[in-house]
């Protein structure tokens, strides 16, 4: 049995470890064989095959197929069609030809691939937005200022800086152990992430009106059947759902009002689920601290004034990308070809 992978560069752009990975995978099976198309290459799959008929397992990377040229894989069984970086879905009229020889076309169930590294770094920007961790990282450089724990004057008082204590009382801080942690979604990241802060001991309600009861209780999570009350209490606040047109705005201005001051905000999925002036607004007036890899605006200017605030944590969208989520990419896919 043959497989064969063809990739062009534009899909090694976004997914860089994926390609290798189809073809460790399939390599377990029998003969792999990966052709990468030249940068810029206008080229199609006719273009760069010298023998379909001998391809029984057929994975196109952003490479253009047409129906003639899938026609000449005449053993062809299964297939990935990949058409581009984001979009997974192939042509209807490929999916129909190949459908009606009976050919297993798999794609995507769901984002999962990227549910495990997304999360984790979500986790990353609680206890960093918790504990200042960048903050003080970046001060200790130019400034011995993060050793002085001592209290103006020398002389301690209740609630001033002390010994070791280098977190922010004005906003949520310490540990994640006891705090009331509230997530707007239940999907593959909410409810990854949810376990997590639940395992560390935190009080964990989600509101999720598409999810089902065991996405919450599985994570540890209280369903909470009302977004206007899951703001009310929260101490860390974590809008973590897809960007859609429905979810576009869906914690409004309102709801953002709603938090309580000194609320630490996660933001790991994507910004403009929020009503993203009202959060700006809340978080320049230091009501509100935030811990994001997601913008309303990216690249952020450099002269955002969200950079470089004592109460913000910013990283450059880069939380569902690790070498975990490339191979998973493939794996997802992978698994559902069948057993030989």
């Amino acid at each position: 049995m043959k497989s064969l992978i063809v990739v062009h560069p534009y899909f090694d752009r976004t997914w860089p470890y994926a390609a290798d990975r189809f073809q460790q995978q399939l390599q377990k099976d029998g003969e792999a064989v990966i052709i990468r198309l030249e940068p810029h290459s206008t080229q199609q799959l006719d273009d760069v095959v010298d023998n379909p008929e001998s391809i029984v397992r057929l994975i196109l990377l952003q490479v253009p197929a047409s129906l003639a040229c899938i026609e000449r894989f005449t053993a062809l069984e299964e297939a990935v069609i990949i058409p581009g970086g984001y979009e997974f879905t192939p042509a209807a009229e490929l999916v129909e030809a190949l459908q009606r020889r009976h050919v297993r076309i798999y794609s995507h169930p769901s984002e999962g691939f990227w549910g495990q590294s997304v999360s984790e770094f979500a986790l990353a920007l609680t206890l960093c937005g918790l504990r200042r961790i960048p903050q003080t990282h970046h001060e200790m450089i130019t400034s011995h200022q993060p050793w002085v724990y001592e209290p103006p004057g020398g002389i301690g008082k209740p609630g001033e800086r002390g010994e070791q204590f280098g977190d922010d009382p004005r906003f949520t801080n310490g540990t994640v152990q006891g705090k009331r942690i509230r997530i707007v979604g239940a999907g593959n990241i909410a409810s990854r992430y949810a376990s997590f802060v639940h395992m560390l001991g935190a009080d964990v309600a989600s509101w999720d009106p598409y999810a089902t009861e065991p996405s919450f209780h599985r994570a540890g999570a209280r369903k909470e059947w009302h977004l206007d009350r899951l703001v009310q209490d929260a101490e860390i606040f974590v809008p973590m759902v897809p960007l859609t047109e429905k979810t576009r705005g869906i914690v409004t201005a309102e709801h953002i009002r709603a938090l309580p001051t000194g609320t630490l905000v996660i933001l790991a999925t994507r910004a403009d689920i929020c009503d993203m002036p009202e959060l700006r607004r809340r978080v320049l007036a230091d009501e509100l601290s935030l811990a994001a890899d997601v913008f309303d605006i990216e690249p952020l200017p450099l002269d955002d004034p969200l950079l470089g605030r004592g109460n913000v944590v910013h990283t450059p969208h880069n939380a569902g990308r690790t070498k975990e989520a490339n191979y998973l990419f493939a794996d997802k896919l992978i698994e559902q070809f069948l057993p030989r």
